[in-house]
């Protein structure tokens, strides 16, 4: 992925659910919002956040979902 915002939310995901399902969330998610993950701008992640809140809530539970959420918000 050359896109820094997209590395950033892969990074953030990694420790939650580990690298493999970490790159693969990043191009779901990039592809839920319309775009690919080298396209994705600051302007997709709250959308991106969202989505990931829902996505891994079932997965990690709400308050680790959650934390992972606004990790991605504040993305700066």
């Amino acid at each position: 992925m050359a896109n820094l915002l997209a590395q950033r939310v892969e990074e953030v995901l990694r420790p939650v659910i580990g690298t493999v399902l970490a790159t693969v969330s990043v191009d779901v998610e990039a592809k839920r919002i319309g775009k690919s993950p080298d396209t994705i701008e600051r302007s997709d992640l709250d959308a991106m956040a969202d989505n990931i809140l829902e996505a891994l809530r079932l997965v990690v539970g709400q308050d680790l979902a959650r934390a992972a959420a606004i990790k991605v918000r504040d993305i700066a």
